[in-house]
């Protein structure tokens, strides 16, 4: 006669959980509107930090209210891909996202400091992990990581006869670790799919809340 299986499947998953704790993804302490209100100041200062005149615009209004939304919601999300044609705001956005977390100096509850975002180019990952591969692996961990221009690095580099590929093994352990990063690029998903790849093009659609900038360039003027 088989023996019945008496397994507490909801005991044993709490178990498992409490030997790998689930990683509280970062929100902003504040409501959406309020939310809202900081980044269209950040993204003005921004703009006149550039000595270049803000022009608002319903693409620009949007693009906002998405951002807030996401920075204050439950999401599962992890990351936030800005993406679009060149020269419409996204690396502004990004720059502008990180000058508010410098000065609203949100107290991190796992250890000392406040919350901040360092930004680097998709080109200069590349350069690091050939050239300072310690830095290189400094930024794979950072809790906080902004990518800018994602899609202008080299696929792969070379160093003495190894063979990296410097952008998607930065992603895939940021994927793993769930870590907080945002993404700009001028690549559309299917050609990120292209780009990187099914496996990294499906792990980004897990990993990321996509904010589509529609608007044209501002650089025309």
């Amino acid at each position: 006669m088989e023996k019945k299986l008496t397994i507490d499947v909801e005991a044993l998953k709490k178990s498992l959980l409490q030997r790998r704790p689930m990683k509280a993804r970062f929100k902003l302490p504040m409501s959406e509107d309020e939310a809202y209100a900081y980044l269209l100041a950040a993204m003005m200062a921004e703009v006149e930090y550039r000595h270049r005149s803000f022009c608002t615009s319903e693409d620009m209004e949007n693009q906002l209210h998405e951002i807030a939304h996401w920075l204050t919601s439950s999401s599962p999300k992890f990351g936030m891909l800005l993406c679009g044609g060149c020269g419409n705001g996204k690396s502004t956005m990004l720059k502008a996202f990180q000058q508010l977390l410098n000065n609203l100096r949100i107290p991190k509850s796992f250890n000392d400091g406040t919350y901040g975002i360092q930004i680097v180019d998709a080109k200069y990952i590349a350069y690091l992990c050939k050239n300072n591969y310690e830095a290189y692996r400094k930024l794979i961990s950072m809790d906080m990581l902004g990518i800018d221009d994602l899609g202008t690095e080299p696929s792969e580099v070379m160093d003495y006869g190894n063979v990296y590929t410097p952008v998607i093994d930065l992603l895939t352990k940021r994927y793993e670790e769930q870590l907080f990063t945002i993404i700009t690029t001028n690549l559309t998903p299917q050609q990120i799919r292209e780009h990187y790849d099914d496996r990294i093009a499906d792990r980004l659609n897990e990993m990321v809340e996509k904010i589509v900038f529609k608007n044209g360039t501002y650089r025309n003027n």
